[in-house]
């Protein structure tokens, strides 16, 4: 018999709170990429916001295939599982293309040339593409099977593993383009479920880290 989840059941909107800051990422390549081409210190910042950011989708993915897809393959029809199935199984194809582009990067903010720059720039356009199509049917087709099986306890586990696992080297970073996202609900919500170490930083230097570093980065 398939597992019954327990009430209440997560509001996993939030979920494409996050994908945002993925596509926004992405979609900032040929904006932030190239004119730090040839300028070390802007070539540092740029790459450092890239690092961690795929820093954040290798986690994000990890939490996904082993807090959300194994519930949903217990709980869901024989349809719901197929699909749920499918589409974590392009997790294989993005990290291909995620891996590739960690690299680049690295290369980038060692030698910050105007070669390196516009090999970066192709390897984020890759792993864009493949990405993007994945987070779509992601948000379209097993969002709406998420929200019939996953309570918020279970929902929660996503976010403590990534905050756990994360291996970038500015959460900060991390907590302020999620929360950027948000609605003031899902913030406040946050805000209630956090460590308190996590909020403690958070209030006390991580959010004036982020508004420094964001304003830096979007001149």
């Amino acid at each position: 018999m398939a597992e019954t989840p327990t009430l209440p059941l997560a509001d996993v909107s939030e979920m494409a709170s996050l994908h945002r800051v993925f596509r926004n990422a992405l979609n900032d390549v040929p904006r932030l990429v190239g004119p730090a081409s040839g300028d070390a210190e802007r070539a540092e910042l740029v790459g450092s916001y890239y690092d961690n950011v795929l820093k954040l989708l290798h986690v994000h993915h990890q939490s996904e295939d082993e807090s959300l897809t194994p519930r949903l393959v217990a709980r869901g029809t024989p349809d719901e599982v197929a699909e749920a199935t499918r589409i974590a199984e392009q997790h294989v194809g993005v990290l291909e293309d995620l891996d590739a582009a960690e690299a680049k990067i690295a290369t980038f903010r060692a030698t910050p040339n105007v070669d390196n720059g516009a090999t970066l720039a192709g390897s984020l356009a890759v792993l864009n593409a493949s990405l993007v199509a994945h987070l779509d049917e992601e948000e379209e087709r097993v969002m709406p099977i998420a929200a019939k099986y996953i309570n918020v306890a279970e929902w929660g586990e996503m976010p403590a593993h990534g905050l756990m696992n994360f291996t970038g080297d500015k959460i900060w970073l991390i907590l302020g383009l999620i929360r950027e996202q948000m609605t003031d609900g899902q913030r406040a919500n946050m805000d209630e479920h956090m460590p308190p170490p996590v909020a403690d930083f958070w209030a006390q230097s991580g959010e004036q880290l982020f508004t420094e570093y964001v304003g830096a980065l979007r001149i």
